[in-house]
């Protein structure tokens, strides 16, 4: 049987309550509506961003999927397998890969290299420190070998946060697999190898200007360890999992729903992500995004919502299925999967 939802329905269930019970913000649908988008819908499918499980070598603090080494959902191989037919069949030019560490699963190098096969571009979203384990240490090879650009995880470039929010040891960690993927190549200026980090606030806060902390991210790593990267994407915290929970816990949550409220930015709602992607769960769900897949909020039910059923036709154009943590995406410059989106609104 087929389950409609990737955590547990009281768990999905209680998070949506607590979005919804806040009285200080316009319910985000009616913002749409305010500012010109009487709905928001699909307007092409360019990325298949497909979660590989919950299992995780981290239990990071602002984790929306509240991955861990206690979880045990992962995708199958058939699951997978759905995945690249989906591929092989439609125009969508990138797989995007994420957990979750998608490290820790078995079909992982499998998928990487037939969804290469196909020409398709391969991108996965790594944690670093889970390449420092010796069971996982030759994927970075892996990865430069099939020419797979990573998105790494690095919410600052200072030890003491990163190991505060990430757990102790991970930013040594961390900074020991970046060397290493220099010295494969990955960052390097004129490389195929792309690499790029990610940002993320420590708190309930919006991210700085990401132009001017990249800068700062060049600056310090290479001062500390003399390390290159890419780009760096900054992202909004999004109000879900274990983050929607600690702020329920320090009655923070309508305060953080407020200040994104009040930076809601038009030209990022048109550009967020959700209208260019397709998300596949672990169980082959599909979803808009990533944090809805977390919320048990699969894709309209008059668009396919199983991989097993893939519609392009309905899909392509489906209606987006909105809550209040939409506003994380639509807050600032916006916020997606490669960092901010638009340029800051006046507020």
């Amino acid at each position: 049987m087929k389950s409609t939802l990737h955590c547990f329905p009281s768990d999905c269930e209680k998070q949506l309550q607590h979005l919804r019970a806040a009285t200080g913000i316009t319910p985000f649908c009616q913002k749409l509506k305010e500012a010109g988008f009487p709905s928001l819908s699909s307007n092409s499918i360019s990325v298949m961003q497909v979660n590989m499980g919950k299992v995780c070598n981290l239990s990071c603090q602002h984790c929306h999927v509240e991955a861990g080494p206690h979880r045990t959902e992962s995708m199958s191989r058939d699951t997978a397998a759905a995945c690249l037919t989906v591929l092989a069949e439609n125009d969508i030019p990138t797989l995007d890969i994420t957990g979750g560490s998608p490290e820790m699963n078995p079909h992982l190098t499998w998928l990487v290299e037939e969804a290469v096969r196909l020409g398709r571009k391969v991108m996965v979203r790594t944690n670093l420190a889970v390449l420092d384990q010796a069971m996982y240490a030759h994927l970075a090879g892996f990865y430069a070998r099939q020419g797979v650009e990573l998105i790494a995880s690095l919410p600052c470039y200072l030890e003491e946060n990163i190991d505060r929010q990430r757990g102790e040891g991970v930013y040594i960690s961390s900074i020991r697999v970046l060397k290493y993927l220099n010295k494969l190549g990955y960052g390097r200026e004129h490389s195929q190898l792309r690499l790029s980090l990610v940002y993320n606030p420590g708190g309930p806060s919006l991210p700085p200007d990401q132009q001017s902390l990249e800068a700062d991210y060049r600056r310090e790593l290479m001062r500390r360890h003399k390390i290159v990267f890419s780009r760096l994407y900054t992202i909004t915290n999004v109000p879900v999992g274990r983050f929607l929970k600690s702020l329920h816990e320090t009655s923070s949550l309508e305060d953080y729903l407020v200040r994104l409220a009040d930076a809601f930015n038009t030209a990022a709602a048109g550009m967020v992500m959700c209208r260019k992607m397709i998300s596949v769960g672990w169980d082959g769900q599909l979803y808009d995004c990533d944090f809805n897949q977390m919320l048990g909020l699969p894709c309209a039910p008059e668009s396919a919502q199983h991989i097993d059923s893939f519609n392009p036709d309905a899909l392509n154009s489906r209606r987006i299925i909105t809550e209040n943590h939409c506003y994380a995406c639509t807050a600032g410059a916006g916020s997606s999967c490669s960092g901010a989106i638009a340029a800051k609104a006046a507020i």
